[in-house]
């Protein structure tokens, strides 16, 4: 029998390659977006990698409010909850832009959930939600570890991360039924986009090819190809031993500048706007003086904070492929798209 998994997020860079796997094994899927006026254009952006056929379908919800969960979720088998709000530039995202729809939101997830007595939502945190403060030492990271809400040092996505997962676990303690939670906590997503809208992360690439950094800070990233974090949230979704775990989604570690030399190694004059040189770590720091959204990532440079995926390796079988092939295929992706 075909078994049914809701996306929350249906708009999301993550959701969308989740949805295009889901669709290629076989399953029956529903996506959340907040307006149905979003899903020709969600469709057309799953139907770009693969073709959908009659096993896509469309619900309205949003995560600030109750209406629709229910009959989303109602007769579903799974639920990816992929949905969170995005921290921007903007160094005014408070509570109630971030830590609250994020919370609230996976808690409106869960209790929907659990009301129609799914197998297993597995919902995406993040790795913001496993890292120490950025006053220690540089350390090696599993899933055993939490972020401290209260690191001054924390800004307010990362907070938003952290609370959520935990409300999440918090109201599973308290919960008896059939349902199980898994999270996932991916690093720096990267990889093939599928369409020029809601890029995320992925930006950081965009921004070297079109030469709108000036130079490489001492910046680096833990990468996971966007295709590899769908695959784990699949595995997560359907292995029994993933029940009731964390998963950390990472790759390997690179610095900013060496993505910039693979860029221009790899791409040619494709890459040609690439910056070459490094940005001393004081520049940055000067320049965060009138670029408030540098300050969110002055704490980080020269960190190497490292978190381990052998968890995911043991239990699920996951692999993560090289950095290099991520990186490559992202950005002939966006020139492609035209999303640059």
């Amino acid at each position: 029998m075909t078994e049914t998994v809701l996306v929350t997020g249906g708009t999301g860079f993550v959701a969308s390659w989740c949805m295009v796997e889901l669709l290629r094994r076989g399953f029956v899927v529903r996506a959340t977006v907040r307006s149905l006026s979003r899903e020709q254009a969600v469709r057309a952006t799953v139907s770009a990698a693969v073709d959908p056929g009659d096993r896509l379908t469309f619900f309205a919800a949003d995560l600030t409010s109750d209406v629709g969960w229910d009959a989303a979720i109602a007769g579903c088998d799974y639920v990816l909850h992929v949905a969170s709000p995005l921290g921007g530039d903007n160094p005014k995202d408070d509570l109630d832009t971030l830590i609250i729809p994020a919370r609230d939101g996976a808690l409106r997830v869960l209790r929907a959930a659990t009301k129609a007595g799914v197998k297993r939502v597995v919902m995406t945190s993040s790795c913001a939600a496993a890292t120490p403060s950025m006053k220690s030492e540089d350390s090696f990271i599993d899933e055993s570890f939490w972020s401290d809400p209260e690191d001054k040092g924390l800004n307010t996505y990362r907070k938003s991360k952290t609370i959520s997962e935990w409300a999440a676990w918090q109201f599973m303690k308290e919960y008896d039924g059939p349902t199980t939670l898994t999270t996932i906590l991916p690093g720096a997503v990267f990889g093939p986009v599928l369409t020029a809208d809601n890029l995320g992360s992925v930006q950081v690439i965009g921004r070297l090819l079109q030469g709108r950094v000036p130079g490489n800070p001492r910046l680096g990233f833990e990468i996971v190809d966007v295709r590899d974090l769908a695959d784990m949230h699949i595995r997560a979704m359907t292995s029994s031993a993933a029940a009731g775990q964390r998963f950390i989604a990472v790759g390997e570690f690179i610095w900013m500048t060496d993505i910039s030399k693979t860029l221009r190694s790899k791409l040619g004059g494709a890459a040609s706007k690439v910056p070459t040189r490094t940005i001393p770590d004081f520049v940055l720091r000067l320049l965060s003086l009138l670029d408030p959204a540098l300050r969110a990532v002055t704490p980080m440079l020269g960190r190497k904070h490292r978190h381990t995926s052998e968890k995911a390796q043991r239990l699920l079988g996951w692999h993560s492929r090289p950095a290099t092939v991520t990186i490559v295929d992202c950005a002939e992706s966006l020139m492609a798209r035209k999303a640059i």
